[in-house]
């Protein structure tokens, strides 16, 4: 009788610049990980369907959803200014009416509605910017705009520019987390937890390498890209970070931009809060 070889684990990624740490030789120092790139909304999606197993998604997924639990100490954190995750206003930001948001959003796209709403009082009208779209092709009053694309300054000048990331410590002073490794409650992984916080580990003490590989496809300066990751960015879920996660939960609940009674879970059910 042969043996009968289990089906890979599924798993999603983000495609920008700032997951690349968190996958090195991932599918090297997983046993049976098969790995697959997206943006952060559609990976949200795909995990939320069942079409992967893991997925590197948005944190305002894993607060909206009690289907989910998070398996890891690797995420995409910032501790100030995160380069990549910007808002771009043409009018005075207490003026804004009309808010395009990146496609490829979710978190990022809660993130910048509160702030709004919290230090403004502004419940803009929200439209879409899709991925492949630029800012000049809406006319909204402010734009935000995440990854790869958000690294690059545009030539048209604005009334206000918002980095959320320095936003975010500056009003609150605690670090953000964007995004982080989640599954659904009764998905098995085997050891990839381990693995996923090996291949963080490797990641971290190659970001140079991961600079030089990477910046020539974005059309950036690898002093850009290695300053990104190495100064704008965290890859560690900490205390300090989930006291970041369970405050933007509050207050995504409070714009009623998440529901209420919604636990934050780690593996093993220690609650972050």
């Amino acid at each position: 009788m042969s043996d009968v070889v289990p089906p890979p684990i599924r798993v999603g990624a983000v495609s920008y610049l700032n997951s690349k740490p968190l996958i090195q030789d991932l599918e090297d120092l997983a046993d049976n990980a098969e790995l697959m790139l997206d943006y952060p909304s559609l990976l949200a999606d795909d995990l939320a369907e069942g079409r992967i197993d893991v997925g590197l998604i948005p944190s305002i997924e894993v607060i909206r959803s009690p289907h989910y639990e998070v398996i890891s100490n690797a995420c995409v954190a910032t501790q100030g200014p995160v380069l990549s995750v910007k808002m771009y206003s043409r009018v005075p930001l207490g003026k804004i009416k009309r808010l395009a948001l990146d496609m490829g959003s979710r978190t990022s796209a809660t993130l910048v509605r509160i702030m709004l709403a919290e230090q403004y009082g502004v419940y803009p009208e929200v439209e879409p910017l899709p991925i492949e779209q630029t800012i000049e092709a809406t006319t909204a009053d402010a734009i935000l705009l995440i990854g790869d694309r958000a690294i690059h300054t545009p030539s048209a000048k604005f009334a206000a520019t918002w980095d959320l990331g320095e936003e975010w410590l500056r009003w609150t002073g605690l670090p953000f987390v964007f995004a982080m490794w989640a599954v659904r409650r009764d998905q098995d992984t085997g050891s990839l937890e381990t693995a996923l916080c090996q291949a963080r580990d490797k990641g971290v003490s190659m970001l140079d390498e991961i600079a030089r590989r990477e910046a020539p496809e974005l059309g950036i300066d690898v002093a850009v890209a290695e300053s990104y990751l190495k100064n704008n960015l965290s890859f560690y879920l900490g205390s300090a970070e989930r006291c970041g996660l369970q405050l933007f939960q509050e207050l995504a609940i409070k714009t009623g931009l998440a529901p209420e009674g919604v636990p934050l879970v780690f593996r093993n059910c220690i609650s972050a809060g």
